[in-house]
């Protein structure tokens, strides 16, 4: 029994003996579970604007994405339409490049044949002249016969032949003058049909050259347009020479010069730089702007047209600073020339100021005198606008995107100078608004072939209208 009991007490007394160092055990625990579950104040600061600065980039990344790829699809849907569009007028261009491939090859037939014809009649002609030459040696030979038969009597037989060689001549006169008419006429189908083989051959070549327009008409419009010459520097020209250089053209004019071409001035208050003076008139114009191929990108942004850009022996715009340095010299006339393509040619004078950069070059017109509707009334006033600087009045859109050119706008407006040279009529209305165009009453605008736009002091001679032929643009 007592055995038994002493495995018992062994166990209780190890068991009273674990109790009672048990709550050691849970004193060395006590601190372990009241040690504070969450993060210090400044580390969940710290923390949470982490978070937030995260957030805000991540939202103007995803913004900044989504505006990139409206972007793209924006121009991908206007590459879209306006390769299609090429793509209609260059089948258009090549079905009518063949139908005058194939009336030029008609005509040519036919003129070999008139030339046949014509080769026949001289051959015949000069086969009658030669009988004619003959039968007045008959003639003068009988008239020998008479003038020695005069003093006896004339037989009836030779009266006879001498009427009959008489009636013999008469008819062969009226058939070389039958000859001679039908002579002239095939003359004149010969030339008509040179004529017509000509207009032909020209349209060819048109065809061609729009064609080969149209295939560069992305390369040009996403082409940057070449830098004019910047102003002068001191370096590259002496003292002396600057202070005797003229203020514009129209004293270049003034001091005998004559011929048109490049020449360097000096504008009060500006640095010299180089412009494009026209002499062929009796005074000299400081050239601004000229279209007359379209062999430069006219829709750039407003650094470019502050400076300049294009080639002053083809297309150019002088620059936005430069035209402020002559209207400040006052008293200037701007000159708008156009031409269309029928070679009729028009021009407008306007009383001009320009403002400085300041008040982004705003346009002050008074209407002087020209043959053309005055289409500018609508824009004096204005600032200018370029794609990537919108100051017009259309609460919509920008005009300077939308019509492709920096201009005066106002409401996207009646004329349009800078925009887009067009070889061919596009078909669309949204397209030819695009041109350039100078609105002319109810006909509405029209897509020019040439226009230059001039600056001269108010006390040159005016332009005499007779100096331009009348016409009315169609």
């Amino acid at each position: 029994m007592r055995a038994t009991l002493i495995p018992v007490v062994l166990v209780l007394a190890a068991a009273c003996i674990c109790a009672k160092e048990e709550p050691p055990a849970l004193q060395l625990e006590v601190p372990t579970e009241t040690r504070s579950r969450f993060a210090a104040l400044d580390d969940v600061r710290l923390l949470a604007n982490g978070l937030l600065q995260l957030g805000q980039s991540l939202r103007e990344f995803v913004q900044k994405t989504k505006g990139q790829i409206n972007d793209i699809f924006q121009k991908l849907n206007i590459f879209d339409r306006s390769f299609y569009q090429l793509s209609v007028l260059a089948s258009e261009i090549k079905e009518e490049e063949e139908e005058l491939k194939k009336t030029t090859v008609v005509l040519k037939a036919n003129n070999e044949e008139i030339r046949g014809l014509s080769e026949e009649i001289s051959s015949k002609m000069d086969s009658i002249l030669q009988e004619k030459s003959r039968l007045q040696e008959k003639v003068e030979g009988l008239e020998e016969k008479l003038r020695s038969l005069s003093h006896g009597l004339v037989t009836s037989e030779q009266v006879a032949e001498i009427n009959g060689l008489r009636g013999v001549i008469h008819s062969q006169e009226q058939s070389i003058g039958e000859l001679l008419k039908a002579v002239r006429e095939q003359s004149d189908q010969l030339n008509h049909q040179r004529s017509k083989i000509k207009i032909l051959e020209e349209k060819l070549t048109a065809n061609a050259l729009a064609q080969d327009t149209m295939e560069r008409i992305p390369e040009i419009f996403n082409a940057e347009a070449p830098t004019l010459t910047p102003y002068l520097t001191p370096s590259s020209t002496d003292s002396a020479r600057t202070m005797n250089l003229p203020p514009d053209c129209s004293e270049l004019f003034n001091r005998g010069e004559r011929v048109s071409g490049v020449y360097a001035i000096k504008p009060n208050g500006s640095e010299p730089f180089m412009v494009f003076c026209d002499m062929s008139k009796d005074h000299g114009a400081t050239v601004i702007q000229r279209r007359r191929d379209g062999s430069v990108n006219f829709d750039q942004t407003w650094e470019t047209y502050e400076n300049g850009f294009g080639d002053f022996h083809g297309e150019f715009w002088l620059g936005l600073r430069k035209i402020h340095s002559l209207a400040c010299q006052g008293n200037s006339v701007l000159h708008i020339q156009l031409e269309d393509w029928k070679q009729d040619k028009r021009f407008i004078e306007y009383r001009f100021h320009l403002d400085g950069p300041r008040n982004n070059y705003t346009i002050h017109l008074t209407h002087l005198s020209g043959n053309l509707p005055d289409s500018m009334s609508n824009h004096t006033g204005m600032m200018f606008s370029t794609k990537d600087r919108d100051n017009s009045n259309h609460q919509d859109s920008n005009c300077a995107h939308q019509q492709a050119g920096g201009w005066w706008f106002n409401t996207c407006g009646d004329a349009n100078l800078n925009g887009r040279y067009f070889h061919m009529r596009p078909k669309w209305r949204s397209e030819r608004r695009r041109g350039i165009q100078w609105k002319l009453g109810r006909k509405g605008s029209y897509s020019l072939k040439f226009t230059q736009i001039s600056v001269r002091p108010v006390a040159s001679p005016s332009i005499a209208s007779s100096s331009f032929e009348p016409s009315v643009f169609l």
